[in-house]
């Protein structure tokens, strides 16, 4: 149910014209809501908001090198396109990225697995995903212990081009990462492993579930569809 209430929230949030300035509001307003309700501190909320940052980059450069009208702002030209390419990308990426951190803090990893298996999504992504998530741990900390192992050594690079140490050391991880995951692998088939990771347990959502849960995805596709009918 939440990933489907997910879906259904992020393909509405896009379908929502870009001049329905009101439109993305009431979204917001309704996301708002559901993180008060789910009782995520803020401090929690802003810290995951970081994996944005990257899209904000790229749709703050838009209004310079956007091409077409253009119109002054505090005396700098901007492309007038490039303003709405970076108000939509702003606008949309905030709403799916706030609504992934709700499900993801609400939900466990394996229960979001078992979800998407239970969408029919193709095994193979689902048990790549398991094993992603089982083992991104293990790698992360063995990459920190060197990092730890290489400072002690007096390695401390302060520059970018005094990386390559750190370079050679993330891709030797790799190569050992890979090498791990295939012995894994061939003792799970011995063991009788045929694709599929065992799923224990088949607890379903209730009506009631369902219906509270697409609450919030329903009144923004209402939103959408408002908001598509009065610009056009």
């Amino acid at each position: 149910m939440k990933v489907v209430a997910l879906l259904t929230f992020v393909l509405a949030a896009v379908a929502i014209p870009r001049e329905a300035f009101w439109a993305h509001a009431l979204a917001g307003s309704l996301l708002l809501g559901v993180i008060l309700l789910a009782e995520l501190p803020a401090g929690f909320v802003a810290r995951r908001m970081v994996v944005e940052i990257p899209i904000l980059v790229f749709a703050v450069l838009l209004p310079f090198f956007g091409r077409g009208e253009t119109t002054e702002i505090l005396g700098v030209d901007l492309s007038v396109e490039g303003l709405w390419g970076a108000w939509t990308i702003l606008a949309k990426a905030t709403l799916g990225v706030g609504a992934s951190i709700v499900v993801s803090a609400t939900s466990t990893v394996p229960d979001l697995i078992r979800a998407l298996g239970r969408l029919h999504v193709p095994k193979v992504i689902t048990a790549i995903a398991g094993f992603m998530v089982r083992y991104l741990d293990i790698v992360a900390g063995e990459f920190s212990r060197r990092r730890v192992a290489m400072a002690s050594r007096g390695y401390e690079p302060r520059w970018l081009w005094q990386g390559g140490p750190l370079a050679q050391s993330a891709g030797s991880l790799f190569i050992r990462s890979f090498e791990r995951g295939e012995r894994v692998h061939q003792a799970m088939v011995a063991r009788g492993f045929a694709g599929r990771i065992p799923v224990y347990g088949d607890e379903k959502a209730t009506p009631r579930q369902w219906l509270v849960g697409m609450i919030v995805p329903g009144a923004t596709v209402i939103l959408a569809l408002l908001a598509v009918t009065v610009l056009h």
